[in-house]
């Protein structure tokens, strides 16, 4: 079988699915494959800046259907016991994967987006289009977005450089009930990895937290290395020691790559963790995929109504948009996280911030965006 399209999407994802809405909306013919189901739970911190509201509103996606918790403090702990706060300049709130992208899944249906649920198997390009590959049809398109996530086997089928080097992250992502604050979104360090914490919809909090392979290989499972490694945080103790799994065991994923990647790659444009990942100790990967979302779409569009001449130019132009809004954030994750996994730099910073409460918002700027303009 084989299906013609305007734009193929690789990857149902946050910015997968944005896209395809986004560009759904605008006439054009959209077939997004995605290997899995929806719902679907995935490894994520699952705290959004309030910045791509105005962006998800002008697509007719209303968040507030979801009942989204609301988030407006920030809290960082350090392993020795050591914290700071601060408001967040912007807000956010949570909502978790399984919840939104399925929200975003019936949108992009409704939208009428062929959703195929298959592996891509191979991909190439030739004579200025697209072919890509399932175990049952070829999807032919003229544009092609990768935002096939963190790390897949599509990024070792267009040989990117990342996918040979061996990464020593690992993350583990657990729902609990219990209690907790509603507005604060926390990070607590610990030996190896640092955990983020926040409430979802429904009362659920979500702990996400990434860790030193290294290190957790020298536990027998999740529980005795947490116990022995996380627990040593007082907060994160506490946090753990009140609550309850609703899962039947933690998801977890290894592997996942920070080392740089490009925006475009065998002419296909990246979004989301696809084009680049910030750490999650920056705490704002959703909404920067979101925003990488409509920054491409917007492109296409301008493609296919000749505001755009060549592919050539569309390449350029999205690679110089990437780095302008993005590259300065990873970067900022870098240097962040550098610092927060040196126990005495760590303990420097938090004093540091402590005795200047003004230092801590700022930093928080850098790895967060603008409210996004809606022209």
């Amino acid at each position: 079988m084989e299906t013609n399209s305007d734009v193929l999407i690789i990857g149902g994802g946050l910015a997968g699915l944005t896209a395809a809405i986004h560009l759904s909306q605008n006439n054009l013919k959209v077939t997004l494959i995605e290997k899995s189901s929806y719902p679907r739970h995935k490894v994520c911190g699952e705290y959004i800046s309030n910045e791509i509201l105005p962006y998800l509103r002008s697509l007719g996606i209303n968040i507030s259907e979801l009942n989204p918790t609301k988030i407006s403090k920030f809290e960082f702990s350090t392993n020795s016991g050591k914290t700071a706060k601060a408001q967040l300049p912007l807000g956010g709130f949570g909502i978790s994967r399984y919840v939104l992208d399925d929200f975003l899944y019936q949108k992009a249906l409704s939208n009428n987006c062929t959703i195929i649920k298959e592996n891509v198997i191979d991909v190439s390009f030739s004579n200025d289009f697209f072919s890509a590959t399932t175990a049952n049809q070829m999807v032919t398109a003229k544009i092609v977005l990768g935002a096939f996530g963190k790390r897949s086997n599509v990024d070792q089928l267009l040989d990117r450089n990342f996918f040979h080097k061996k990464s020593p992250w690992l993350a583990v992502k657990g729902h609990y009930s219990g209690n907790l604050d509603n507005d604060v979104v926390a990070l607590h360090n610990f030996k190896g990895g640092y955990c983020g914490v926040s409430k979802v919809e429904h009362n659920i909090i979500n702990i996400c937290y990434l860790a030193d392979y290294a290190t957790f290989k020298q536990y027998k499972n999740i529980e005795d290395y947490q116990q022995n490694v996380l627990y040593k945080n007082k907060h994160l103790k506490s946090v753990f020691e009140n609550s309850s799994l609703l899962f039947d065991k933690p998801l977890t994923i290894s592997q996942i790559s920070f080392e740089k990647k490009q925006p475009v790659e065998n002419h296909i444009i990246m979004i989301g963790d696809t084009a680049g990942l910030i750490h999650p100790l920056c705490g704002n990967g959703m909404a920067m995929a979101i925003h990488s979302a409509k920054i491409a779409s917007e492109l296409i569009l301008a493609f296919y109504t000749d505001k755009i001449i060549s592919r050539d130019q569309l390449e350029k132009k999205y690679i110089k948009e990437w780095n302008k809004h993005f590259g300065k954030r990873i970067f900022m994750g870098r240097i962040l996280a550098r610092i927060l996994t040196n126990k005495a730099i760590t303990n420097m910073f938090v004093s540091l911030v402590a005795s200047y409460p003004k230092i801590l918002p700022e930093i928080i700027k850098q790895t967060h965006g603008k409210p996004i303009p809606i022209n």
